[in-house]
């Protein structure tokens, strides 16, 4: 199974999810620099990581949103690629329009950065299949603009179409709905504010982002 992840400026989580899927592939994933317009045959799963990419100028990964690569992780995702953006990589993931709504300033307008519970809203997805729904899981967050937003008519639709992958336990940032992660209407490409990859082996203090790349690597192959 071969895997991607995206290195943009500012990027400091790609090692991290690099190191996730290495560990449940068993293959170290290629490194892509967002100066690409391509990427490497027969990639199964793209990771878009965390950080600040651009230094967080303008908005959250509105830059990085415009970076050559993303027109073909577009391309991909329209081709049932499963991708996966984490933090910074789900503010991306909604600049390219790739999900609905926008990541906000937190509300509480302080950087956020410690484990919390998060409640599993499906485990009808690529990413959540080896979670139960319902089930409360624990995963660190670490952000300054994860505060997501959507009109009420998305908001429902999401809902109503099972998409909200996560939601937080507590208040964290002030999300709408207190959502946490979504999925497209396809099921294929997932953003997540909290970090997964920092939860797979015991060192981390748990094991409850692993699952999520477990599924995903069951799922797909």
């Amino acid at each position: 199974m071969k895997s991607a992840v995206i290195v943009f400026p500012g990027s400091n989580c790609d090692r991290d999810l690099a190191v996730a899927l290495r560990a449940v592939t068993g293959q170290a994933p290629a490194m892509v620099w967002h100066g690409e317009t391509s990427l490497p045959d027969g990639i199964d799963i793209i990771g878009v990581p965390g950080g600040f990419s651009y230094g967080d100028y303008l908005r959250s990964g509105a830059m990085a949103a415009r970076s050559p690569v993303m027109r073909a992780v577009a391309d991909a995702a329209a081709r049932g690629v499963a991708v996966l953006g984490v933090c910074n990589g789900f503010q991306v993931l909604t600049e390219a329009g790739l999900l609905p709504g926008a990541l906000m300033r937190n509300a509480t307008l302080d950087f956020v950065c410690r484990d919390v519970d998060l409640t599993v809203g499906t485990s009808q997805t690529l990413f959540t299949s080896r979670y139960q729904e319902q089930e409360t899981i624990r995963i660190p967050v670490a952000h300054h603009d994860g505060n997501y937003t959507a009109d009420p008519e998305t908001l429902d639709r999401l809902e109503g179409e099972g998409r909200v992958a996560f939601r937080y336990g507590c208040a964290v940032n002030g999300s709408a709905r207190d959502i946490a992660g979504i999925v497209n209407e396809s099921g294929n490409v997932l953003g997540m504010m909290p970090h997964p990859e920092r939860m797979i082996e015991p060192a981390h203090g748990g094991t409850d982002g692993r699952r999520l790349f477990e599924g995903l690597v069951d799922a797909i192959g």
